[in-house]
């Protein structure tokens, strides 16, 4: 969106904006690796017992006859999880509308190489387990290294990468928010379990309700979170289509238009202003009088009508995501045991492929999906980005992390492999993190000089 700042703020204003997206990206990726460190120190401590006893806690909710009840994991799994990708489908709408995807051109590179980064990691995963001779159990985690962590990429992009070029990040961005939508997808294709069709069809119907919602002109919240969790949510769940597909449906469905326009909020707001500052005030009163009071909600109401539904629920929930939802997630499942059969563990098929994937698959499809994009002229680099740069970004790109970790889950429920499965996704995210770090860096200093 273009700013309506003088030309001479424009500047200060997007470095201000890019200082600020920086610190959220170090704080919430700083409280991932906390979360995450916290997770294995305690599930390998004396007081493992107590880490294993408290996820598995079961919680239950009723509506009437209607009894949903699951272990703490679970709710955190099925229900934050949906959450956070309620969050993820409203900023992947918004960039669709307004951002860096609403652009074919712009958007081509980021999608083609989100592709590639998806494509080959699997490719990679199906080739070592087939080759190691792994069961038909082991070969359905093929969807493990297709994710990318956007948290934990976009927190250690803000931490290593302060000469690299704005639109480097932009870049990063993008590719991960296709990359969710892939993951998304990925999900309710391949790993939806036995349906019940009376229930998907419920949900079919709230689904409708809320596209009917947004096309009627509603856009007080609490009318799309009835319809979007106590409806469409909770049918997915009993259907057998996991629920964060239900999250990303709901946040397409979210009104993307304001209630007032941008002329009408002039408008108002002018004359509100200039109520409250004619209405004068007592002397020696703290408090507004009852014209300039009245002036001041009004103000307030016309400035919420002022904002689409879709950017308040995002501003709104972004905090609770980031910040607990993804923590809380990493924490409850990176408790993995750690011992002498687990690392010998690692030469197995299922970690093999995870590393396959990760470490070769994720960098090498996105950098080889970058050059033909750009070789060809499908697509341009952004300004001030070099191959070099998208090297570096390819590497992070492979830090799978929690989002690695939620479809091996899926995947792989209970089995053997689920624990195989999370060391194999923990070392090979924190290579490419290494090695993405130090590639960027030097990218960064080569940029420089």
């Amino acid at each position: 969106m273009k700013s309506l700042t003088a030309p001479e703020n424009s500047a200060q204003g997007t470095a201000d904006g890019t200082r600020t997206h920086a610190q959220k990206d170090v704080l919430g990726g700083t409280l991932l690796v906390g979360a995450t460190l916290l997770g294995l120190t305690w599930a390998n401590s004396p007081w493992a017992q107590s880490y294993e006893t408290l996820w598995h806690i079961p919680l239950s909710i009723s509506f009437g006859d209607l009894v949903l009840e699951r272990s703490l994991l679970h709710w955190i799994n099925d229900g934050l999880m949906a959450m956070f990708f309620f969050v993820a489908g409203l900023e992947i709408k918004r960039e669709f509308l307004v951002g860096e995807l609403s652009s074919i051109r712009e958007a081509s590179l980021p999608v083609l190489c989100a592709i590639g980064g998806m494509l080959v990691p699997a490719l990679c995963y199906v080739g070592t387990v087939t080759t190691m001779g792994g069961t038909e159990q082991a070969a359905a985690g093929w969807g493990i290294p297709m994710a990318t962590d956007i948290a934990f990429a976009l927190g250690l992009f803000a931490i290593v990468s302060r000469r690299a070029p704005p639109a480097l990040r932009i870049f990063l961005l993008s590719l991960a928010i296709v990359d969710d939508l892939g993951a998304v997808l990925v999900i309710a294709l391949f790993y939806t379990s036995d349906l019940s069709i009376l229930s998907l069809y419920v949900g079919i119907g709230f689904l409708v309700a809320l596209i009917a919602a947004n096309m009627a002109g509603f856009r007080h919240s609490i009318i799309y979170g009835v319809l979007g969790i106590g409806g469409l949510w909770v049918a997915f769940l009993i259907s057998g289509v996991h629920p964060t597909v239900a999250g990303v449906l709901a946040a397409f469905a979210i009104p993307a238009r304001p209630h007032l326009d941008r002329q009408e909020f002039v408008r108002r707001g002018a004359h509100l202003l200039t109520t409250f500052h004619q209405a004068g005030q007592v002397e020696d009163s703290p408090l507004a009088n009852p014209t300039q009071a009245d002036a001041a909600r009004k103000l307030e109401l016309a400035s919420d009508l002022a904002q689409t539904p879709l950017q308040r629920l995002e501003h709104a929930l972004w905090p609770w995501t980031m910040l607990v939802i993804m923590p809380l997630f990493a924490l409850s499942n990176a408790g993995v045991p750690i011992h002498v059969d687990t690392l010998k563990a690692l030469s197995g098929a299922v970690p093999l492929g995870i590393l396959a994937g990760l470490m070769i698959g994720k960098p090498f499809g996105i950098a080889a999906a970058a050059w033909l994009a750009v070789r060809s002229g499908l697509s341009p680099l952004p300004k001030g980005v070099s191959f070099s740069h998208v090297h570096a970004i390819a590497w992070l790109s492979g830090i799978g992390f929690t989002m690695s970790l939620f479809i091996a889950n899926i995947a792989f429920g209970t089995s053997d492999h689920l624990a195989n499965a999370k060391v194999a996704v923990l070392l090979g995210s924190t290579c490419c993190a290494f090695l993405g770090s130090l590639l960027l860096r030097r990218a960064a200093a080569a940029s420089t000089t």
